[in-house]
């Protein structure tokens, strides 16, 4: 099975997009050859969640403040990963944000890298324990080519140094939800177990990653509103709760949707 399927027939597609296509700022022009596969890889998941070593991979651009950022101006996107210490403090991140809007995250990180609230379920036996790095990714990357060429192999290799035994990805804008489908996709066909995160369930449908939940919420916040600890809480649960039980590719619903709206008629939001 191949990250890309008919990988040959999307690269002509995207060089046709690039000689006929100009990309203003984030916008990709209905031109732009969204990667679609029929099929999704799957790896079941061999232990239990409350025994799991649980690596998170973001998409929001995070990089230490003071190394070196992402380019966010490349065309094709910048294919390069950050990897980063879990106890990282908040306030020693920066955000290259291309695609959403980077308001939550630089309000609280925990709403598109919810280190804190990992940290809170490893504490409380919901997850054995979260890898001491974390993986990021400016995910605006229109050159999926590349990525799955140059970058996937590599991610891939670090994530089975460290032992992980599922990842957590978690995407940022819409084109970030193409680009963690065909890491997950590629941790797989690997051995690592995945889950994915989505407010855009069309991309998801399309790219078929190997395990997704949806609900409707926002790019830029897609772990959670920012400073409402609750509403992250309930999203992760119910996302790595979904980890063991799922049996074969698929994208599911999160009903913390439905509790989410009954608190804000309620006003406890």
């Amino acid at each position: 099975m191949d990250i890309i399927e008919r990988t040959d027939e999307w690269r002509e597609s995207y060089l046709g997009w690039r000689r006929t296509s100009e990309l203003r700022g984030t916008e990709l022009g209905a031109r732009y050859p969204f990667v679609e596969n029929a099929r999704a890889p799957f790896k079941p998941l061999g232990r239990a969640l409350p025994m799991l070593n649980l690596a998170l991979i973001s998409s929001a651009g995070a990089f230490v403040d003071g190394s070196v950022p992402f380019d966010v101006e490349r065309v094709g996107g910048d294919v390069s990963f950050r990897e980063i210490p879990t106890l990282v403090e908040a306030g020693d991140l920066a955000w290259a944000a291309r695609g959403y809007d980077p308001a939550a995250v630089l309000k609280d990180m925990n709403a598109q890298a919810p280190l804190e609230r990992l940290f809170e379920f490893a504490g409380n036996g919901i997850i054995g324990q979260l890898c001491p790095v974390f993986w990021s990714f400016c995910g605006f990357i229109p050159n999926a080519g590349r990525l799955v060429d140059e970058t996937l192999p590599l991610l891939v290799e670090r994530v089975k140094r460290y032992g992980v035994q599922a990842a957590l990805l978690i995407p940022a804008s819409s084109l970030c939800h193409q680009t963690m489908s065909l890491a997950a996709r590629a941790l797989e066909m690997g051995g690592v177990p995945t889950m994915l995160i989505a407010v855009d369930r069309e991309r998801c449908e399309l790219t078929r990653p190997p395990r997704a939940v949806y609900y409707k919420g926002e790019f830029g916040s897609v772990a959670g509103q920012p400073d409402w600890p609750e509403h992250q809480r309930r999203i992760l649960d119910e996302a790595l709760r979904l980890l063991e039980p799922t049996d074969q590719p698929s994208v599911r619903n999160l009903v913390v949707e439905l509790e989410t709206t009954v608190e804000m008629s309620r006003g406890e939001k």
